[in-house]
């Protein structure tokens, strides 16, 4: 997809961090937005934001976990805008709890946002990319969707599955002969504030944990953004962002499997 303008753009999780940024840097490029989330209050800002740049932009509440809402939102984005081109399966949770602590309702939890939420939107959606004629779908990971890492079992996991649907996918979209594209986004640690809205085990503090996030995240959202729109203009299956991402993907292709030696060494000196 070279030329975003006139482009209808589906984006999830749009109120805030990443799922803004990218509203905006779209709106910039001439895409023509509708932008989802919880918080209609919030979506609504980042729509507002999106006009003052010149764009359509429209607000919608949505809970991604909920299929027919989905469904459904998926038919009235067609219906209000005429066509759909872009989707990117943006909202997204995070949770820090080794195996044997988690608990069954946050592995549920994190499950229906980021693996069952992701693929809700695939499946609402891609029959109006399809139709389109010139589609993309990108499905925001993680660098954990790369690499597993020690507490991050179920966020990693969540992960590799939308990962997963994003491979597959894009390799059904070329036998079928659809002018559809798919990506599988990795982003590193990005300054939002995911990890304050994050869930963690009881013994541990969610609010250290994320003080620590925010120390090492190197990449704004602004920069993430920029690097997923020009992902999609050049059609790349595995969009990686940040230095933290790029080498997690080194490692993973140089050592294989022998990469969990010197991330297990690291971990525990973090422990």
């Amino acid at each position: 997809m070279k030329d975003f303008h006139g482009k209808v753009a589906v984006i999830t999780g749009a109120g805030a961090g990443i799922g803004r940024a990218l509203a905006l840097e779209l709106a910039r490029n001439g895409a023509r937005l509708a932008l989802s989330g919880r918080n209609l209050e919030n979506v609504a800002e980042t729509a507002a934001l999106c006009e003052k740049e010149g764009a359509k932009a429209r607000a919608y509440q949505l809970d991604v976990t909920d299929r027919a809402a989905v469904y459904a939102h998926a038919d009235e984005v067609a219906a209000d805008f005429g066509k759909v081109n872009i989707v990117v399966n943006n909202a997204g949770v995070s949770l820090t709890a080794n195996i044997e602590e988690v608990s069954w309702e946050d592995l549920e939890w994190i499950f229906g946002i980021n693996y069952w939420g992701t693929l809700h939107g695939v499946k609402a959606f891609l029959p109006h990319v399809i139709a389109s004629g010139d589609g993309h779908i990108a499905n925001v990971s993680s660098m954990f969707g790369l690499v597993a890492c020690p507490s991050q079992g179920g966020y990693s996991s969540s992960k590799y599955a939308m990962h997963a649907i994003s491979d597959a996918l894009r390799q059904e979209m070329i036998i079928a002969g659809y002018n559809v594209g798919v990506s599988s986004v990795h982003p590193g640690m990005i300054k939002t504030e995911i990890a304050w809205k994050a869930r963690a085990a009881a013994n541990r503090s969610r609010d250290d944990l994320a003080a620590n996030f925010d120390r090492l995240a190197q990449t704004s959202p602004e920069d993430c953004a920029k690097v997923i729109v020009n992902g999609i203009r050049k059609n790349k299956p595995l969009i990686l962002i940040g230095k933290d991402a790029k080498a997690m993907n080194i490692m993973r292709r140089l050592l294989g499997s022998g990469y969990m030696k010197p991330l297990t060494a690291q971990m525990r000196k973090e422990i």
